[in-house]
């Protein structure tokens, strides 16, 4: 495995290099592999001719764990976490990974292990982040439109509830009056985001209860006497305008200035992320600083000192992952040449779903000849991955990679055409690790009933 680091602009002093050098030396193999390659890894990088995560080439990970193959890049997922972090002055935000992204559990512990806490949306959601050692105060169990009874399940394991209907936050009233708090999700009538589908907030939205019925929910809150301890908007995903996140703050902040018991306004998250080279993104330090001075003045305005809940799910992941292809067929017609690989829209649904763009490189031949191709799956339906892509000379055999495949990629698959959903693996430290098995058969036919 080779190390590839690059010195600063401005080389530290001679005894200093010494130093270093001879710390360099005395590293054994092992650990200065280890080390080095969380240090120095950007991602996806061409090393002598190979593509590398971690020093560790998908040709390697083709031939040891198959494909397709979701791969995700620990180091990613944690410099991720620390700019989040590091946005806010002073006010130390409470953030809560949006499990649904990638629920699995050893992405859970990572995240655990960082710092985070967890949003879940299903009690099968809060069972898996309690297996991976969350306890109930670091879970925020928001669901829509669940059996009341997933309600208490919640409130039994002791959990952060958040609803988000009236008549939800009325049997909530009725059986547990103020013995126990719960948060609400309001519908800000802000359009925001990318895809329709992912937008949450607009007035057409399932999601929520409308600002408009503001005054419903405070009726219920004091005949109720209801616990209420915090405000929650998330108006979708891929929100590129801080202005959007401000028009958020100033209807929390009117609304927590007159009930004294909330204690916390949650965000949600739905931060951009680049998909393209030279996408634009959320400004997310320039949006931590504008928040961080908005709780700084409340407080000092109010009296209360209020806590900032996030509930970013694709900003942590959606960078960290790949989706590792193999091309099956390369085919030309009279008008396009598809190139065929052994995935789909059973493994990758965003683009068919969502439009949703995922840069696509060829590994197998990066120096090969620039051509244009629609990328397409094996599933006998239309799954297009990719149309009219600009890729280095695809030949059959040839290994692809779909990058921002971390979020929604895995846990949106499904066993259509009976086929397997894929293996997961992190890179973590240096080292590939298998975090989930390949689908077999036996899985795929497991819970059928034969009757003759």
């Amino acid at each position: 495995m080779a190390i590839f680091f690059q010195f600063p602009a401005t080389l530290p002093t001679v005894p200093c290099l010494l130093l270093f050098y001879s710390k360099l030396i005395i590293l054994t193999e092992r650990f200065s592999l280890r080390i080095f390659a969380t240090l120095f890894s950007h991602g996806m990088e061409l090393n002598n001719g190979t593509y590398q995560l971690q020093g560790i080439s998908f040709d390697l990970l083709a031939k040891e764990l198959g494909t397709p193959l979701y791969i995700y890049d620990a180091a990613k997922i944690v410099r991720q976490i620390q700019t989040l972090k590091g946005a806010f002055s002073g006010i130390e935000p409470k953030i809560k990974f949006a499990a649904k992204a990638l629920t699995n559990v050893s992405i859970l512990k990572l995240m655990r292990k960082n710092g985070i806490g967890v949003d879940v949306v299903s009690i099968q959601e809060v069972q898996i982040a309690m297996k991976a050692g969350f306890q109930p105060n670091e879970i925020m169990f928001t669901p829509n439109c669940v059996d009341f009874e997933e309600i208490v399940q919640g409130v039994s394991l002791g959990l952060n509830i958040n609803l988000d209907n009236l008549s939800v936050l009325e049997k909530f009233g009725k059986k547990y009056g103020s013995s126990y708090p719960c948060g609400v999700r309001l519908n800000p009538h802000i359009m925001a985001g990318g895809n329709l589908k992912i937008s949450t907030g607009h007035s057409n939205s399932k999601f929520g209860i409308s600002i408009q019925q503001l005054p419903e929910i405070l009726q219920l809150v004091e005949k109720y006497k209801i616990a209420l301890n915090g405000l929650h908007i998330h108006t979708g995903s891929e929100i590129l305008e801080i202005d959007v996140f401000l028009k958020m703050a100033e209807i929390l902040f009117n609304i927590a200035k007159d009930v004294p018991s909330i204690k916390s306004l949650d965000f949600g998250g739905g931060f951009k992320v680049a998909y393209k080279k030279d996408d634009k993104t959320t400004d997310v330090p320039e949006l931590g600083k504008r928040l961080s001075q908005l709780f700084v003045d409340f407080e000092k305005n109010n009296g209360r000192k209020l806590e900032l809940w996030l509930e970013p799910g694709k900003y942590l992941v959606s960078e960290s992952g790949y989706l590792l292809v193999k091309t099956n067929v390369v085919k030309q017609t009279p008008s396009i040449t598809f190139v065929g690989v052994n995935s789909g829209l059973n493994h990758l649904i965003r683009p068919m779903m969502y439009n949703a763009y995922h840069e696509i490189v060829n590994v197998s031949n990066p120096k090969g000849e620039l051509k244009t191709y629609n990328v397409v799956g094996n599933i006998c339906e239309t799954d297009t991955l990719g149309a009219d892509r600009n890729l280095n000379e695809v030949r059959e055999g040839d290994l692809l990679v779909l990058e921002n495949a971390g979020a929604y990629g895995y846990m949106m698959a499904s066993n259509y055409n009976s086929r397997p959903r894929p293996a997961e693996v992190l890179i973590i430290d240096g080292e590939a690790k298998l975090i989930r098995q390949r689908d077999t058969l036996e899985q795929i036919l497991q819970g059928q009933v034969d009757i003759f």
